[in-house]
């Protein structure tokens, strides 16, 4: 397995136009989240099928040639399990691997777990057992060793022939354009950025606060969010999320009371002024601009039966095309289905997963059917 460390631009031009004659190249990313939001990207594998490349983000300043590739049409970008990597080329390189297919969804439509692991796959269709001692490494520090480098190196490598093996078994199945469907929306998904205004909806417990109290929570949490990008800092890091919740739900105004409710000193030190001071603006809104209350789906008439008229639909649909439940209709896609029959009125541009795309065949009609009796 031979493989070139990609540190010069001129490098970095000569592999991406070589991969740019190809129609399909291996990718994955390797990269570090501790205190961060976003992923520190540390190193990119690149495989054409002939040349190996391991390009160094950190060394070359201009990336250029590598966003074309990822954005040529022509090329279609294969990757693993790459929920994490879509979002660190959207945050690092504002853009999404296009078209891209991901071989954990291609296994999921043979049968397989909805997270299998790239190790597990390579020993059943390669018979190959990967070295997995380096996934924990620090991929930002320098030098990588030798072990690291060929650790990152054969998730590329084996990836080509992973991806050819299933991608027959997927074509003999007949399941070539779900796949293609399945990896668009996946794509789509990640390359939603969260909107500060909307980030209280993501406190736990929420649910629990009055309109005036939700005013509270929706201004820290929106600043907390816009923060945590400014500083590029988990958000944890920035304020704790209970904690918020607390100056809301406990009306806390205070640096005293801060310290009482088990504030940490550095959040009182640093922001405890400032979150008093915009607690206090939000208690100042007119009711007219207070958020309205969070009615929970569990909460609603009849959620108990609905959700399982649809997990039975699922099921039965999973069984007779042979993949497992949750590939058809995950809990959380169950919930958009609901959401959007008793909150957003059936609004079809926000037509839920399981009504669209190639689920829509096997379930629209008996899901509708469902939601209309009720």
């Amino acid at each position: 397995m031979n493989f070139e460390i990609v540190t010069e631009l001129s490098q970095l031009e000569r592999v991406c136009e070589r991969a740019r004659q190809v129609p399909v190249v291996m990718l994955d990313t390797e990269f570090v989240r501790t205190r961060t939001l976003y992923p520190r990207l540390g190193l990119i594998q690149l495989y054409d099928g002939e040349t190996l490349s391991l390009i160094d983000p950190i060394e070359l300043e201009d990336m250029s040639p590598f966003v074309a590739l990822l954005t040529d049409t022509s090329v279609k970008k294969v990757l693993h399990a790459c929920s994490e990597d879509l979002e660190v080329f959207h945050h690092c390189f504002g853009v999404m691997p296009t078209p891209m297919v991901d071989t954990q969804i291609m296994a999921a439509f043979l049968g397989h777990g909805l997270s299998t692991g790239f190790a597990s796959l390579v020993e059943e269709y390669l018979v190959v057992t990967l070295d997995k001692g380096e996934a924990r490494t620090d991929w930002c520090a320098r030098p990588l060793t030798s072990k690291q480098l060929e650790y990152a190196a054969a998730d590329v490598y084996y990836l080509l022939p992973l991806y050819n093996l299933l991608a027959e078994r997927v074509a003999d199945s007949g399941w070539e354009e779900a796949v293609t469907q399945e990896c668009e929306l996946l794509v789509s998904k990640r390359g939603k950025s969260p909107e500060p205004e909307k980030a209280y909806l993501d406190i736990k417990n929420a649910w629990q606060l009055r309109p005036n109290q939700l005013a509270v929570l929706q201004k820290l949490a929106s600043w907390r969010l816009k923060e945590a990008q400014r500083r590029d800092l988990a958000l944890n890091f920035v304020v704790k999320e209970l904690h918020l919740w607390k100056m809301a739900r406990f009306n806390i105004r205070s640096l005293d009371k801060m310290a009482d409710e088990g504030f940490d000193r550095f959040e009182i030190e640093r922001h405890g002024s400032r979150l008093i001071r915009m607690a206090q603006e939000a208690d100042k809104l007119p009711v007219s601009r207070h958020p309205e209350a969070i009615v929970r789906l569990v909460d609603m008439p009849g959620y108990k039966q609905m959700v399982k008229n649809i997990k039975d639909q699922t099921n039965a649909v999973a069984e007779n095309l042979g993949v497992v439940p949750e590939f058809v209709g995950s809990k959380k896609q169950i919930h958009q289905v609901l959401k959007w029959a008793w909150v957003n009125d059936r609004n079809p541009e926000k037509m839920p997963d399981i009504l669209s795309g190639w689920r829509k065949p096997y379930l629209a009609d008996k899901v509708l059917s469902a939601l209309d009796k009720a």
